[in-house]
């Protein structure tokens, strides 16, 4: 992991951000000596399509039953 001044950072960021995406190494920005931030990659997370919504929903009842009684109402 490198380390590097904040002033030094500001000048190069877009590069720094570059760099830390293509080799994975994270960079610690500094202000005076200490450490301030630490600039890492990003992970990205798995977007699979099928099954993104597992366990989000419920099902009650016979899924099969209609919503609504099949006859027609009188006046029709």
């Amino acid at each position: 992991m490198s380390r590097m001044r904040a002033s030094l950072f500001k000048a190069r960021c877009m590069k720094i951000m570059d760099d830390v995406k293509a080799t994975g190494e994270p960079v610690v920005i500094t202000k005076r000596g200490a450490p301030v931030v630490k600039v890492v990659p990003v992970v990205s997370e798995g977007s699979d399509l099928f099954g993104f919504m597992s366990g989000e929903a419920r099902i009650v009842g016979d899924i099969e039953d209609p919503i609504a009684p099949s006859e027609a109402p009188k006046g029709f």
